[in-house]
């Protein structure tokens, strides 16, 4: 058996002409007539016992050949694709039988490999880094959050509702007087101005007494689910049986005490503002590895084969699955949330895929380049801490993630290191403030520097991680993703709002692999 000739027949196509001798093709001849003629019965004859010539004139001398091929085929593939030294872009060998008889066998592989890539610059590289600084602001929020997780729940007695109450309910929808479907629940806790119902609801109950009864006049929007009540008018009927409200623990040490370690508010503030500048930190380092690999892919010059763009669409749209399970939904009953189509869904991976394709394709081609190797101790280390982080025997994790990949993982992660550790990274010039506009009205906050970075992030073209066992873990959230976070209650109610249809972009990358 051996590779005779490797031909470039398209961009990433290749055919390579195998062939097997008379020699090596005549002994699994035999070795699978034998085995069949144990099995045949020919009239006249007891099973097993038909003469081989008595087999041959009916069924023709090659009746076997077939069977002989195949049980070759897998190691003269292998060894044929072994020694052509090309790199398969994806696992499908399209097979060409040329010739079978006697003489021997010879057949094409038609394969697609990966593609060449031309790198331009990745050393030098120059990018702006954000100096990070924590708002005060921030800081309160987080309190203001903390705060809200160990608040009291007190009822209300001496006043009417007020917005940040929880109003315990009865309620039933009805259109031109008649019930809905959906329309009806009851003893139903609502928080007032929580936007978890239809716009006008909330905003009724407000000012209201436990133990009234209330009129609610709202108007579906244009826009919602159910289609037979796309802009109805609707009349709800409800019942306050109770209204709750959070009672706030006040900020000081003792609060301090209480939600944390530290003994005083001001070292709980610190703590605070530690994390978030390690959060911002995290984000503009990460953003200074997205520009950095940002210009090595656009400097690269390389044609990237339709089925690895198709592959990692495959693959993200898994994690994406992964992500909606932990949420207790399935693809079938996101894809009828949203009201999308599946081709249009699938599509909306393409465009980021494409880029990681590229950005991997650019990190393996600088390994190659810079001759970066994953040494022994370096790949037992990551199997180690695979096997710590999914709770499972290192040896449990070889047999899942072959070393190969796991070293191609590795050496990618090396390139990143690579091209930051030579790159020219400077502190970014703050951004001249435009002159503050007097305002009569109510004032309007100016948006901390954490509000801004989470409006602007881009997708993340992070490093490369290991592979991961069949378990995996959430992943960072995808674009159009909300929908799916919001999980519909088990008793659904046509009161609440339903989340709008988002087109899914790409999702984010959480690892370039």
């Amino acid at each position: 058996m051996s590779l005779k000739a490797t031909e470039k027949v398209d961009v990433n196509r290749y055919a390579l002409t195998v062939e097997i001798d008379a020699e090596t093709f005549a002994k699994a001849v035999e070795k699978v007539t034998a085995k069949a003629l144990k099995t045949i019965t020919i009239p006249g004859f007891r099973k097993g016992k038909a003469p081989r010539n008595m087999i041959y004139k009916m069924y023709g001398e090659d009746v076997f050949y077939q069977d002989a091929l195949e049980e070759l085929y897998p190691d003269a593939a292998d060894a044929a694709l072994n020694e052509s030294g090309i790199e398969l872009a994806e696992q499908k060998v399209d097979f060409e039988l040329i010739s079978m008889d006697k003489n021997g066998v010879s057949f094409k592989l038609l394969i697609t490999a990966k593609p060449e890539v031309t790198l331009g610059e990745y050393k030098g590289l120059k990018a702006e880094r954000t100096v990070v600084k924590v708002e005060d602001a921030e800081i309160d929020r987080e309190l203001a959050s903390m705060q809200e997780r160990n608040a009291r729940i007190i009822p209300v007695e001496g006043r009417a509702s007020q917005l940040g109450d929880t109003a315990v309910i009865d309620f039933e929808g009805f259109v031109d007087g008649v019930a809905f479907e959906g329309g009806k629940g009851e003893n139903y806790n609502l928080e007032l101005g929580s936007g978890s119902f239809i716009p006008g609801f909330e905003e009724q109950l407000v000012g209201k007494n436990a133990g009234e009864d209330v009129d609610v006049n709202v108007t579906f929007p244009e826009e919602y689910h159910a289609e037979e009540l796309k802009g109805k008018a609707a009349l709800f009927k409800c019942k306050i049986h109770e209204l709750k409200a959070k009672e706030l623990p006040a900020l000081d040490d003792e609060f301090a005490k209480d939600v944390s370690e530290f003994d005083t508010l001001d070292e709980l503030k610190k703590s605070i503002a530690d994390k978030i500048t390690a959060g911002k930190n995290a984000r503009a380092d990460g953003e200074v590895e997205n520009a950095l690999i940002g210009q090595v892919v656009e400097g690269m010059t390389v044609e990237v084969p339709d089925c690895m763009v198709e592959a990692r669409i495959d693959e993200n749209i898994r994690d994406f699955e992964n992500r909606l399970r932990y949420q207790g939904l399935d693809m079938k009953t996101y894809m009828q949330y949203t009201g999308m189509e599946e081709k249009d869904f699938r599509e909306g991976f393409r465009e980021n895929a494409l880029t990681q394709v590229k950005i991997r394709l650019a990190l393996e081609a600088i390994a190659k380049a810079e001759n970066l190797e994953a040494s022994e101790e370096e790949l037992n280390a990551e199997y180690t801490k695979i096997a710590e982080m999914y709770k499972m025997e290192a040896e449990q994790v070889k047999a899942v993630i072959a070393a190969k990949d796991l070293a191609s993982d590795i050496t990618a992660n090396k390139a990143v290191d690579l091209i930051k550790e030579s790159a020219v990274i400077t502190d970014a010039k703050p951004a001249k403030k435009a002159p503050a506009k007097k305002t009569t009205a109510k004032k309007v906050a100016d948006k901390s520097e954490e509000e801004v970075a989470e409006g602007e992030k881009k997708p993340a073209a992070k490093k490369p991680a290991a592979k991961k066992p069949a378990a995996k873990k959430p992943a960072a959230k995808a674009e159009g993703e909300e929908a799916a976070e919001k999980k519909p209650a088990a008793k659904k109610t046509t009161a609440a709002k339903k989340p709008a249809a988002k087109k899914t972009a790409a999702a984010k990358e959480e690892k370039a692999e």
